[in-house]
């Protein structure tokens, strides 16, 4: 009986330590987001593998991104041109901006703004 006991309070205090582990990082993403709500944002194409091109965004001259690939797409690749690179910053800003951070750029997205079929 005493291990039982014993056992059940490990598993609800594990529980309980679970559950403190995840609350604090959708308190610290949000905090992130707020904290570049009023900032002023500035993004730079960079070279990327295979004379390919990424981009570089920075808040308020502090460098908050630094993508050398085509987010969600495999291998290590940039963009294949620099106006691919721009298009896809100036979306994640404006995420950045709507409080995502970080900002997730889905397939579908690469594919309205022409930088993949």
């Amino acid at each position: 009986m005493k291990k039982l006991i014993v056992l059940v309070l490990f598993a609800i205090s594990a529980l309980g330590a679970s559950a403190q582990g995840q609350a604090p990082t959708n308190t610290s993403n949000q905090q992130t987001a707020n904290q570049y709500a009023n900032s002023k944002f500035e993004y730079g194409v960079i070279d990327a593998p295979n004379k390919t091109f990424g981009y570089e965004i920075s808040a308020d001259g502090k460098v908050l991104i630094r993508q050398n690939s085509i987010p969600g797409m495999p291998g290590t690749e940039g963009f294949r041109t620099k106006n691919d690179a721009q298009k896809v910053a100036r979306l994640a800003i404006t995420k950045i901006q709507k409080g995502e951070f970080p900002p997730t750029i889905s397939n579908e997205e690469l594919k309205k703004l022409n930088v993949i079929k």
